[in-house]
């Protein structure tokens, strides 16, 4: 039997496949949304993108343009508010978005994959008619607190607690580089609920930001992602009823691991949305450059570097539209996640180099755009774990099935 023939009856990008090979077009819908999209970023988020990034400031109008278009829980159950749409058009949004506003995609994707996403995955009914119907409505925006600044890379190393009393839950403890964390009105926070138990005694609570003892630090200055707003938040003394405690208990970490994991499909699709504006930009840049009476375009090692972006966005996109393939389809996806992730990041922080190179003078300054994708690319390869810790899993994940 050929390889083609053994390909079998798979589905991928929501096209069939038959026994003749595999169909790589995107669905009528698929590409409904991402042209959507496209055409919203291109009106509403590029214009100001370069102030907002250089004045450090969250775009709360956008925020709501974006939950009246449904933007902000497009994969939940419309009734639970979201758009009830499949995981690969989330994927081609958050691409839409990053081309231009990577702080901005950063913003969707942090509410909607780890904080929603938590609660879709672990909440009861009844929890997520409560806290994920204002999420994916977009009436809240979500925090998903599980770093702190002596943890990282180690998150069941954290220090935060909760401790039962009676028919509630007092939650002490401090998250930093909490992504919405000044701007959130609704937190899932990771503690330890058996601090003897390391990672299998972590428990899933939902906190929202009025109740007394939560405390939002100063906001964190950082060399990118400048309009995404990133925070400490504390938690001192604060208390929770039963009900906000989401999931098994002493499971949150198992939980927390599979949120991440599709975390990282969404950090594979913003790196290859910065990676084709790099391309974008410096394709334009190129042809409008004129040196020694030609376009700069038309010289070999202008275009060898042109060509070299292009490639490697077509080929991160491929890795990020197979890993949501796997995830919709209920498949194992952690390995082909963190290929995407580790793969679109750090081609993702190439392309933008090479753009800036194209662009010589100008592209080390802050009038042209490729600067500030160096800058926001740079966060891919660490958010959501860090690429060695992607190399890590990788390399398990040969061992064991090889």
């Amino acid at each position: 039997m050929s390889d083609s023939e053994s390909c079998g009856d798979l589905l991928l990008m929501g096209q069939n496949t038959t026994a003749k090979g595999l169909s790589f077009e995107l669905s009528e819908d698929q590409q409904l949304i991402r042209d959507t999209v496209r055409e919203f970023v291109e009106r509403h988020v590029a214009p100001g993108v370069i102030e907002r990034d250089q004045q450090k400031e969250f775009p709360h109008e956008i925020i709501e343009m974006l939950a009246d278009q449904q933007l902000l829980g497009m994969v939940y159950e419309e009734q639970y508010g979201g758009g009830d749409v499949d995981y690969i058009s989330y994927m081609l949004a958050l691409e839409e978005i990053a081309r231009w506003d990577a702080s901005l995609a950063l913003t969707v994707g942090s509410h909607t994959s780890l904080c929603a996403g938590h609660i879709d995955l672990a909440a009861t009914h009844e929890q997520k008619m409560e806290f994920l119907k204002p999420l994916a409505s977009g009436e809240k925006l979500g925090g998903w607190c599980l770093t702190e600044a002596g943890s990282g890379s180690d998150a069941s190393g954290m220090k935060t607690t909760a401790q039962k009393e009676g028919k509630h839950w007092i939650i002490n403890g401090s998250k930093m580089f909490i992504t919405q964390g000044t701007v959130g009105s609704l937190y899932l926070v990771l503690a330890k609920t058996d601090p003897d138990a390391g990672k299998d005694g972590i428990s899933a609570f939902v906190v929202e930001r009025e109740r007394e003892g939560v405390t939002p630090g100063k906001k964190i200055s950082k060399l990118g992602m400048n309009s995404s707003d990133t925070s400490e938040v504390n938690f001192e003394n604060v208390k929770v009823p039963e009900f906000n405690q989401v999931g098994k208990l002493n499971e949150g970490f198992k939980d927390a691991l599979r949120i991440l994991d599709g975390g990282r499909i969404g950090i594979g699709a913003m790196a290859v949305g910065i990676a084709r504006g790099a391309l974008e930009e410096s394709l334009k840049y190129a042809r409008e450059r004129k040196q020694f009476g030609r376009p700069i375009g038309d010289f070999q090692a202008i275009e060898h570097k042109l060509s070299d972006i292009a490639t490697n966005v077509e080929a991160a996109r491929l890795m990020v539209l197979r890993a949501a393939w796997k995830k919709q389809r209920g498949e194992s996806f952690s390995q082909e996640a963190s290929m995407a992730k580790l793969f679109a990041s750090e081609k993702a922080t190439e392309a933008a180099l090479e753009a800036i190179q194209i662009h010589g003078g100008y592209g080390y300054t802050t009038e042209y755009h490729v600067e500030r994708f160096l800058r926001d690319a740079k966060l891919l390869e660490i958010g959501e774990g860090t690429n060695e810790i992607q190399r890590m899993i990788i390399a398990r994940n040969l061992k064991k099935n090889t």
